[in-house]
């Protein structure tokens, strides 16, 4: 199957998904966001796939959300209402994919990618990588899935430190965290671990790892059971103030945010 913004190629049972948007940094716009959840669903009923590596082109692994949809869900509750509903559906089925995924980054990962990247089975990065979820300093709630992921695998008082102040951590603090699971020093090596990575558990009785890998998404489904749908509709909510209109003016005018609170 052919789509706009990701590629899939499967060869020896590894099947690798590619975000293909390098000219908007891989930006998690509307088609993305729609296209995602498809992409799983049939990599989950292939066969042929037993592990997943998740890659993407560009020097960047992913600029996050597209600032675009502050604005047009700030302006339009319909459309605000619509990207609640697209944003939880992908980040379940992300949560409850069923087959191993490992996620290689490169570069840097922000808001709702690096929610989705701690959903991964294996993470790989260089010591250098930056991953975070700015949220906060674009006047919104982090609530597409980082209050969910983050302190699952790092604990709540790290998750609270970095998601509150928005601040990146890089590689290896993520590694030390527990967030990443493998370093590498180059991008090429990340790249390569994660195959390889992926080709081993590949090798593997693919009944007994694909269903301890649902086994374990019950882990995963109880704390997004409890944050989730809370986390995206308090967003919602922040979205609609108008410091998020601010954030985003004075992102794009390079320039300190004037934050009123309301």
């Amino acid at each position: 199957m052919t789509y706009r913004a990701v590629e899939v190629h499967t060869h020896d049972h590894v099947s690798e998904l590619r975000l293909n948007r390098p000219d908007s940094l891989n930006a998690f716009d509307d088609v993305l966001v729609d296209e995602l959840p498809g992409v799983l669903i049939e990599l989950a009923r292939d066969t042929d796939t037993r592990a997943v590596v998740w890659t993407s082109t560009g020097k960047h692994f992913s600029a996050g959300g597209d600032m675009e949809t502050i604005l047009s869900g700030h302006a339009d509750l319909n459309v605000l209402v619509r990207g609640v509903d697209d944003g939880r559906r992908l980040f379940r089925a992300f949560a409850d994919f069923p087959k191993p995924l490992v996620t290689a980054v490169q570069g840097s990962s922000f808001g709702v990618a690096t929610s989705l990247v701690f959903t991964s089975d294996a993470v790989v990065a260089t010591p250098s990588a930056k991953l975070s979820d700015p949220h906060v300093h674009m006047g919104l709630v982090a609530g597409d899935g980082g209050c969910v992921t983050w302190p699952l695998s790092a604990g709540l008082a790290r998750a609270k430190r970095k998601l509150l102040w928005g601040e990146p951590l890089t590689g290896q603090e993520a590694f030390e965290f527990g967030l990443v699971t493998d370093l590498e020093d180059t991008p090429d090596a990340v790249h390569n671990r994660a195959f390889e990575l992926a080709h081993r558990v590949a090798s593997l009785p693919p009944i007994a790892t694909q269903f301890t890998k649902r086994a374990l998404n019950r882990v995963l489904a109880a704390n997004t059971d409890q944050v989730l749908d809370t986390g995206f509709y308090l967003e919602a909510l922040s979205n609609r103030s108008a410091d998020a209109v601010e954030a985003v003016n004075a992102f794009k005018e390079k320039r300190e945010g004037r934050w009123t609170g309301a």
